[in-house]
C-alpha cells in the first residue's frame, strides 16, 4: 500500500497541488489544506496555526478526514483539543486522485465556524390566486414534482417558489431529506416500514407514504436512532 501511494504521490503531485492553488483564492490564509487516502495523509499545506500532518502518518479514527474516506460524503465538524491538541473547524471533500477515493480537509481555526442561516418561522404558500404565510411547525413535508415545488399542512397543498435545496438550508432541525424529491417534518411521522422490495417508505400521520432513497437512509437513521 505504502508504494502504491509513494507512486500516486510522484505521478500526480501535480494535480494535488492543483489543488491547493484553486482553493488559495477563496480560503483564509490561516488555513490549512490536507488530502488523505487509503487511511493515510499524502498531502499537508499547513498554516502556522495548525500541526502539520506528516506525511503517510495514518489517519486519526476521529478525524474529519476518516469520516469522509468511510462516508464518502461532504463533512463539517468541530473537533476540540483532544485529537491534535488545538480545538479547530474542518470541511471535508471526497475527491477522486489517480481513480482512488481520497478525502480533501480545508482545517480552520475554531473561531471560523459559520453562523447557522435563521430558521424560518413560516412558508408562504400560494393556492390559485392567493398566498397564505403557514406556520413552519404546521407543514408535514415538501415535495418536488414536475419541476414545482409544494408543502403541505393541514391536509392542504400549498406552491412555493423556494427550491428543495434552498429550504434543506434554513429548515429547523427536525425537518430532514429523505429523498431528493422530498423533505419531511419528522414530528408527523407515523411510522417507517419497508415495502415489498425492502426499501424503506415513512408514513406521515395525514396517510401520506414517501419513500426514503439509499442516499438518506443513514441520515434518517441517525436522526431517529434505529
Amino acid at each position: 500500500m505504502e508504494m502504491g501511494i509513494v507512486r500516486v504521490l510522484k505521478e500526480r503531485s501535480k494535480d494535488i497541488e492543483q489543488f491547493k492553488v484553486i482553493l488559495e483564492d477563496w480560503i483564509p490564509k490561516d488555513a490549512s489544506i490536507v488530502i488523505a487516502m487509503e487511511g493515510s495523509y499524502v498531502y499537508c499545506s499547513a498554516s502556522i496555526a495548525h500541526v502539520q500532518h506528516k506525511i503517510m502518518e495514518e489517519v486519526h479514527r476521529q478525524s474529519v478526514a476518516m469520516q469522509v474516506l468511510k462516508n464518502r460524503v461532504k463533512t463539517e465538524i468541530l473537533i476540540d483539543e483532544s485529537i491534535f491538541g488545538t480545538p479547530y473547524y474542518a470541511i471535508g471533500y471526497p475527491v477522486i486522485i489517480e481513480q482512488q477515493e481520497a478525502a480533501l480537509v480545508i482545517v480552520l481555526p475554531s473561531n471560523y465556524i459559520p453562523e447557522k442561516p435563521e430558521h424560518y418561522r413560516f412558508l408562504t404558500g400560494k393556492q390559485e390566486d392567493d398566498w397564505t404565510p403557514i406556520p413552519i411547525d404546521q407543514v408535514t413535508h415538501i415535495e418536488s414534482l414536475q419541476k414545482r415545488n409544494w408543502f403541505y399542512a393541514n391536509s392542504e397543498q400549498y406552491k412555493t417558489n423556494v427550491t428543495l435545496k434552498e429550504l434543506q438550508l434554513k429548515l429547523p432541525e427536525y425537518f430532514l431529506r429523505i429523498h431528493r424529491s422530498y423533505i419531511i417534518n419528522i414530528y408527523f411521522i407515523k411510522r417507517i416500514s419497508r415495502d415489498f422490495a425492502s426499501n424503506f417508505v415513512v408514513e406521515l400521520k395525514n396517510g401520506s407514504l414517501l419513500p426514503v432513497s439509499q442516499s438518506y437512509i443513514n441520515d434518517l437513521r441517525k436522526v431517529l436512532e434505529f
